[in-house]
């Protein structure tokens, strides 16, 4: 989005907050976890049960999908980075996260003693509103509470002096974001190996969100030929792309190298290490998952067209890589990319039916959540 929005104003230089994405991902998914633990009593699964107890054990993270950011991109905009700075917490938010773990662990009990007591529905409204007050109030000390409206002064290129506002945030995303770059057009791809979750249907994870009846998290699985293959026509076309990864494979941090030959392990050690298991078989005995998302922003083609590899930009800051740039093997993302995000109008006819299907459900635990987790 960043990309977009830069050359429509003609910027050297731009940042937008994540930090206010970030505040409102955190009262969101809070709030989302609450209703979880109401949805979760009356389907009445225990508190010592997998369910309940796998979101007791993390009941707000850092992590996030695609779709979630989309949620909070069309409920509440975006702003600059200068008008809502990074502060501590946003930049080291373990205890800030302790807080807010411990509180809603409490008020998990509390909303489903009430169940057990046959509270109705509107009694437990009335509580999560309660409990939400609290919550807002622990993050807003923590992250700053963001301006309702924002005015936005900057230099473009050419020197020349803007000013944009007093706008709201969704109206900044409206009227000076959407009209280049409209989140609600990038569709996100998985590519999922594993025997039991068959390329051209549609899967989603229990209880996985943000946004108390916002947009679900769902994924359209697909063979990872393909995603390498939008991934390289809509970079052709100016347009980066946001992908969830299994970083730490494989990766020398220093020089920026993501590749199967980085290390020889068979040298070292006598035995090969990751590749021992197939990608599927790697999913399915814990010894890789999704865990981090970055953009590919180039790509190499030889000249019989086929892709070699792919540079990526990512958030580490200019100490890792090459200036924060680094580079994929094509072997690399076939073995360890598990998803995608690009425009539709890059993707297949009957790719894009399956978003059409009822999605299939996966437990929540399931690796494919995890870059939420």
């Amino acid at each position: 989005m960043r990309t977009s929005f830069m050359k429509q104003h003609n910027l050297d230089e731009f940042e937008f907050s994540q930090a206010y994405l970030f505040f409102w991902d955190k009262v969101e998914r809070c709030n989302y976890f609450l209703h979880n633990i109401v949805n979760t009593a009356k389907r009445s699964e225990p508190v010592e049960g997998r369910l309940v107890n796998f979101l007791l054990t993390d009941p707000t993270c850092d992590g996030g999908q695609w779709d979630m950011i989309v949620n909070l991109i069309t409920r509440h905009g975006v702003v600059p980075k200068t008008c809502f700075p990074e502060s501590y917490s946003c930049e080291s938010s373990v205890r800030m996260n302790s807080l807010l773990k411990s509180k809603l662990r409490e008020y998990a009990k509390a909303l489903r003693d009430m169940i057990d007591n046959g509270a109705s529905d509107d009694e437990l409204k009335t509580r999560i509103n309660e409990q939400m007050t609290v919550i807002y109030r622990i993050i807003g000390i923590c992250l700053g509470v963001p301006s309702e409206k924002i005015t936005w002064e900057y230099y473009d290129k050419s020197k020349n002096y803007n000013c944009v506002g007093p706008i709201t945030p969704l109206e900044f995303y409206e009227n000076c974001v959407k009209p280049y770059y409209n989140v609600n057009d990038k569709v996100c791809l998985v590519t999922d190996p594993r025997p039991g979750n068959p390329y051209g249907k549609l899967y989603t994870v229990d209880c996985l969100g943000n946004v108390v009846s916002g947009k679900t998290t769902r994924y359209n699985n697909q063979p990872v030929e393909l995603l390498m293959k939008l991934c390289a026509e809509s970079i052709k076309d100016n347009e980066p792309v946001w992908f969830g990864c299994d970083v730490n494979k494989r990766l020398i941090d220093k020089h920026g190298i993501h590749d199967i030959n980085t290390y020889n392990f068979e040298l070292m050690f006598g035995t090969d290490i990751h590749l021992g298991l197939s990608k599927a078989d790697r999913l399915l005995y814990g010894d890789s998952m999704m865990v981090h998302a970055m953009a590919f922003t180039a790509v190499s083609i030889d000249r019989e067209g086929k892709i070699k590899k792919f540079r990526i930009e990512n958030s580490w800051g200019e100490d890792h890589g090459q200036k924060g740039y680094q580079v994929v093997t094509t072997d690399w993302f076939a073995n360890f990319v598990f998803e995608a995000v690009v425009d539709k109008k890059y993707v297949p006819a009957d790719v894009m039916a399956v978003f059409n299907q009822e999605p299939i459900v996966l437990p929540a635990w399931d690796p494919m959540g995890t870059l939420a987790h």
